[in-house]
């Protein structure tokens, strides 16, 4: 009997387990398979807190729509019937001391609608001006990679990376743009640069504007009644007896004559012929230490932030925004850096009749000590800038802090080669072992199953020769 061994019960590892499992199951496979993590819970950044009818998201609130994948599993393991949408509303972007209106029909900050740029208040004459070079500007040079932030300042002027492209993105990656590899987060822009000379002329030609009906605005993003904590609840519930075993945490992997021994927290061992490895990535790298395929590589950087989610009785703010949310130009004297007003993003499931729910983030590269500050300090930090756009009456009903401590990846330039030269040196080295994750192929919800999916058919695939 082979066995498989997912180190890691984050989403990645989780969904790469769920689909062997079916797979051993459905092919009357001989294959024996186990979940090892390190910590008393599944699910890793997704954790859902539900308290006096409240559901805070700790980690991720969400997942996009159009990436199919998080869908399918939901259906799969039977909670489909929850998926709930995200209202629609305005969004903002706060520059300065105002909230100006996200343009419409931009695409991830991009302009793919001239009327409403050229209208928007976020950008001065010049910026409009500076942005329209896209149009004449000829394509870049062929090239590896390049930073978001230079890859965008040619193409649109720095005024637009400042006030909209930065904020989004950044948001996602937590992130420096000058930093943050053009290929190995939106590869598609430079693809279509290089295709279409304007990015622009590129966007409007790939994704035309969807004509909505009823002009409503269309859901992008789905959740889960209960919060995203529910998937891995259905996870956990799917899979078969005794794959899962939470508290065990793995040391070191030695490679053995017939396979992989690991070496666990406490001094027990375990066996294993196939190892798919789901952990942040300084944990994979002190595992596999010894190993020049992992030795060699440079320590990715990892950035730490926080949220604070506060409750109110509805009439405690005194001065309520029309929208989901804003998202904070790095130019503003502010230490969030967004906020969601949770109870409008997901009115059915966020928050109690006549109760709101907001969420705000802090901690960027720059000001990351920010993290480490106590409860009370961040919840005054939070309620300090909010009161500069909004007026609320009194203290919240209760917060909620969450930290992330080098939590987020960050895919600095090169970091696609890197994760290529790591899959081909574990290969070579360590045939057998391979790895998914947030670290390496995206880092959204779908972009970790994704990952996970393709791992279940590498190691089918390895099992097989």
């Amino acid at each position: 009997m082979k066995k498989i061994t997912v180190i890691g019960g984050g989403i990645a590892g989780l969904t790469a387990a769920y689909y062997l499992d079916q797979k051993i199951k459905e092919q009357n496979l001989d294959y024996q398979l186990q979940l090892l993590e390190a910590s008393n819970r599944l699910g890793g950044k997704i954790n859902t807190e539900r308290r006096d009818g409240f559901t805070i998201e700790r980690g991720p609130d969400s997942f996009l729509i159009r990436k199919q994948s998080a869908e399918r599993l939901a259906r799969n393991v039977g909670v489909g019937d929850k998926l709930v949408k995200n209202g629609t509303g305005k969004s903002y972007i706060l520059v300065g001391d105002q909230l100006h209106s996200m343009p419409q029909g931009s695409f991830m900050g991009i302009p793919t609608q001239v009327r409403p740029f050229l209208t928007s208040s976020l950008f001065s004459v010049t910026g409009k001006l500076r942005a329209g070079m896209d149009f004449v500007l000829p394509k870049g040079e062929a090239q590896d990679d390049q930073s978001l932030g230079k890859f965008f300042r040619r193409r649109l002027g720095d005024e637009v990376v400042e006030n909209l492209i930065e904020p989004l993105l950044s948001g996602i990656y937590a992130g420096d743009l000058d930093d943050l590899s053009l290929m190995a987060t939106f590869p598609n822009f430079y693809h279509l640069e290089q295709e279409h000379r304007s990015l622009i002329r590129g966007l409007q030609k790939t994704t035309p504007v969807p004509k909505q009906p009823s002009g409503k605005k269309k859901s992008m993003f789905y959740s889960l009644e209960g919060g995203l904590e529910t998937l891995v609840e259905a996870i956990e519930a799917s899979l078969s007896e005794g794959i899962v075993q939470k508290g065990r945490a793995v040391n070191k992997i030695n490679k053995s004559e017939d396979g992989y021994e690991l070496e666990l927290k406490g001094g027990s061992t375990l066996s294993s012929d196939v190892i798919l490895i789901t952990t942040p990535y300084p944990v994979m790298k002190q595992m596999l230490k010894p190993y020049d395929s992992v030795a060699d590589l440079h320590n990715m950087k990892a950035t730490s932030v926080a949220n604070v989610a506060l409750a109110f009785d509805q009439s405690a703010i005194k001065e309520d925004i029309d929208g989901t949310g804003f998202v904070v130009s790095r130019n503003s004297n502010y230490r969030i850096t967004a906020c969601t007003w949770t109870h409008k993003k997901w009115p059915d499931t966020a928050a109690p009749a006549g109760k709101a729910l907001l969420r705000c983030y802090v901690g960027r590269p720059g000001d990351e000590e920010v993290v480490d500050l106590s409860d009370e300090a961040l919840e005054e930090i939070v309620l300090h800038d909010l009161n500069k756009i909004m007026k609320i009456d009194g203290d919240p009903l209760f917060s909620v802090v969450s930290r992330w401590k080098d939590a987020m990846p960050q895919y600095s330039i090169g970091h696609k080669q890197v994760v290529e030269n790591l899959e081909n040196g574990l290969a070579s080295e360590l045939p057998g072992v391979f790895v998914a994750g947030s670290p390496y192929r995206g880092i959204g919800i779908p972009d970790c199953i994704d990952q996970g999916e393709a791992a279940v058919e590498k190691i089918i695939g390895y099992l097989a020769e």
